[in-house]
Order: C-alpha cells, then structure tokens, then sequence
C-alpha cells in the first residue's frame, strides 16, 4: 500500500478514562532506548543501547544489549545482555556463550543474543500482578545462536536457536538447542526437501549459513489454569517459542526439552487449525500471565507478509517464504480448544476487506501485551507504531515513533512495553492530559487551504447514490453540431 509522505508523530490520542496508564519503552532508531509517559514526554533516553526489546524492572533498571557483531560473520548476533541503572551505569552483565574470533577482530567472549529474555519473578517481560521480575538477584533466560551442523536437516551450516538460563553470576545453568528436536515439529517431505536444499541461507564469512528458524521470542508459561486442572503440557516451567521461518509456535518441556504443544507449520491439518487460519513470520507469541484479563491463552502477532517452507510455487519459487498474505493480525488464542477467543484484525480496525486490510499490516518485528484493564497495547513494529485497543477494539492512546533511521530509513520499533508508574520511583508521576483525535477530514497543514475553500459547487441532474456515500454520476454530452 502506498503512504502518506506526512503525517502526526508523537502521541496522537488519548483517552486517559480508557487506557491502563503508565510508562512506554521503546527504541528509537539509532538513538537508544527511550522511556515516555502517556502524553509521549520522554522521561529518560539510554542512548547507544540496541534493545531488541528494552524492558523496564521495578526500580527503574532497563535491561538492554550494547551492540551486535559484525554482519559479515553473522545474523543478529548481539554483543551481550545489560541491566542498567537510570543513570546507565552497568549492574549486571552476560556475554559468557561464546569466545568469537573473526578475522581481524580482536577476540572476546560475546553472548551472541538475540530476540528475547526473561528475568526470573516475571514469565513474560511485562507487568502482572504480584509477578515482578527480580531486579537485583534472580536467574536470566537469554534467547542466544550458536552454529551447527545437522545432516537431517541440511547439509549447510545452520545457525542454530539457543536458550540459555544464567545465574546472576554469568554462569550458564542450563540450555537447550533448537536443531536436536527438528523430528518433532512435523514438516512434510516437501518442505523438508525444501529446507535441505536452502534452510534460509545467508552469505556470511567465511561460510555462509541457514537462518533456519528464526525464534524471535521466548518467555516461560508461569502459574495457569491448564496445569492447575492436570495439563502436564503447560508446566509453569515450561518455555513457549515461536519461529518466524517456519510458522511454528511450541512448548518445550523446561525438565526433558521436548516439544509437548504446538501449532504449524502447517494450518491445514484440522478443522480447528483451518479456522484459526494460517499464522505467518509470527513474532512475541507468549502465555498471557495469571492474573490478567485471558490468562491461560496464548497472544500472537501474526505478520502476515512472508514465511514458512514448502514446495516451489509461483509466490516462492525456491519453496522458502512459502506463504503470503498482506495484512497482519493480534490473535488470542485458546491453547486446548484451539478456538480463537478474541482478535485484532483488518476487519475489527474498520478497514473494508480485501482491499483495505493492507492499513494494518507489519510484515515484521511486532508484538502486544495484555494490561491489566482488559486492553490490549500493539506494537505495529514495521511503521514505528503503538497503540492500545480496548476489548471492543477502540482504539484509545496511539504513538507513532518521530525517530527515523539513516541507515535504515524507517521508523521502526521492535517491540514496546507499558510498565505501572510505581516502577519508575525517580520520575515523578506525570499528569495525563487527554489528547482528542484529529479529524482528517479539516485538518490541514499551516499554509494549505481549509475545508471549504473549494470552488463554486453545482449539483448534477440524475446523480444515484453509491453505496450510500459517493455519488455515481452518468454524463452524456451533445455534439455542438445537432
């Protein structure tokens, strides 16, 4: 779809009656890490991090990451994992995964990080009631790469998805590979044909290698409902992963590291996977918490755009990024019934589908959190937007990031999170200011005519209405001669 070339940044509505208030984070292109309050004040900027998220722990503490490795040698390998205080100086640190000696490097012990992690207290990186995540102590999940070899799946070199759990000491206390349990996701022979032949190949030195999964986020499931009526599956251990390559969301069991839930990679199988639809190039699929409005089911992104294996086809040719769709979707699903429970949608947005759905569309980064009101706050990553639905799918506090990028020039935003003001004790809390919405139909530019300064208006003889607003006209003119 085409865009507009301008239009608002910054907060452009709030209803402060409707929303959960607090503090947003979020990065800004090649500046840091941002923190504002509902009306977009910026109350601390940690400039240089690179997030990918930032999340925000009680007393103010941002964890980040400082930086990646070269993209000569890899694929979003990130150079560590960093808390920090408000005033940026380093708590705590993990770089400890891997000693990395690139060519003409100096060598350094690098946590090669990525995506996600979690700090023990909290299952999912955002607040839940009576579940804060240790700010000064406590064991760290940390989503990580490593690069392997497995015949099974290719016989290119694969980067390879892993989750490590750290002590706050740096120390690796346990980990889990995502290659050993490629015989437990289910792929059809086309689609592993398909993967053997190019498992998402990228030309890195000095071997290229198969960015074969993607995990891109990662978060423990915590006390739930399931477990508590004898559902082994959903252990509150237990970890949920979503890989963007692949369409696959899974459960791995925290005590054995098998997969004992999933969804994909493939849609079509049962009459309730083909009515939930096929997810693609998902991101941040995770449990909602105990404690808040839909805990128990499992929040999605659903991209849309582009993702998953299967044989060649017109849209992929090579069979990789198999399946297309232009719009995205927030699905909440029940992870037992497999019914969708509640969405946010092109349809629920008020877009006319099909030829609209494409105004709420992120083919990339993106993600949601459940706030303790009921509402949703989405980040529709790929434009640098953020915004907060209600359960009714009102729209009550939007942001879009004013922060674009030089080397990348977009907009874009990774993934945002809404923390209680009471987590922020060095920043006063704020007075919240509603911020009607604009009505584009008479806002213009300073400069620019106003609505109503239009010519001389006449009224056309015969004119029948269109679908009940435009007006169909049918013309017909006389030659001069007759």
């Amino acid at each position: 779809m085409g865009h507009p070339t301008i239009y608002p940044t910054g907060v452009t509505l709030f209803k402060p009656e409707k929303c959960w208030g607090g503090y947003t984070i979020f990065q800004a292109q090649e500046i840091g890490a941002v923190l504002m309050d509902m009306n977009g004040r910026e109350v601390n900027v940690w400039k240089g991090v690179h997030g990918m998220p930032n999340k925000i722990l009680p007393g103010g503490y941002l964890v980040t990451s400082r930086g990646r490795r070269s993209g000569k040698y890899s694929v979003q390998d990130g150079l560590d994992v960093v808390q920090v205080d408000w005033d940026g100086n380093i708590v705590w640190k993990f770089d400890q995964n891997e000693f990395i000696e690139d060519p003409g490097i100096p060598g350094r012990w690098m946590a090669r990080y990525h995506h996600d992690f979690q700090r023990e207290g909290n299952p999912v990186g955002y607040y839940a009631p009576g579940m804060e995540p240790k700010a000064l102590e406590g064991k760290t999940l940390v989503l990580a790469h490593r690069n392997v070899r497995n015949s099974a799946i290719s016989d290119k070199q694969l980067l390879d998805d892993l989750i490590l759990e750290v002590d706050w000491n740096g120390d690796i206390l346990w980990e889990w590979s995502c290659n050993e349990h490629f015989n437990e996701m289910g792929f059809r022979e086309g689609p592993k044909n398909t993967l053997c032949r190019n498992p998402n190949y990228r030309p890195t030195q000095p071997e290229g290698m198969g960015d074969w999964m993607h995990i891109n986020s990662m978060s423990v499931l915590g006390p739930n409902k399931w477990y508590d009526a004898g559902d082994e599956r959903f252990h509150p251990d237990n970890i949920i992963v979503d890989g963007r390559e692949t369409n696959i969301i899974f459960i791995i069991s925290k005590k054995t590291g098998k997969i004992t839930w999933k969804i994909g990679p493939d849609y079509d199988t049962t009459p309730e996977l083909k009515a939930i639809g096929w997810i693609i190039g998902q991101h941040h699929a995770h449990m909602v918490p105990h404690g808040l409005p839909g805990a128990g089911n499992i929040l999605v992104f659903d991209n849309g755009g582009w993702g998953g294996y299967d044989v060649p086809n017109p849209g992929a040719p090579t069979g990789v990024k198999a399946a297309l769709r232009d719009h995205s979707r927030v699905l909440e699903i029940d992870p037992v019934s497999l019914k969708i429970v509640w969405q946010y949608t092109p349809k629920e947005a008020g877009f006319l589908e099909p030829m609209d759905s494409s105004r709420f569309y992120s083919p990339f980064i993106s993600g949601m959190q459940r706030l303790p009101n009921g509402n949703t706050l989405i980040t529709e990553g790929s434009d640098g937007r953020v915004f907060e639905v209600t359960a009714d799918h009102e729209i009550v506090w939007e942001f879009i990031s004013p922060y674009w990028g030089k080397h990348v020039p977009m907009n874009m935003t990774y993934r945002a999170y809404r923390v209680p003001y009471e987590w922020v004790p060095q920043a006063q809390k704020p007075a919240e200011t509603p911020i009607a919405p604009l009505d584009v139909t008479t806002f213009r530019v300073p400069g620019a005519a106003a609505a109503g300064d239009r010519a001389k208006e006449v009224s056309v003889e015969g004119c029948q209405p269109y679908e009940g607003s435009n007006a169909l006209c049918v013309a017909s003119v006389e030659d001069p001669k007759d």
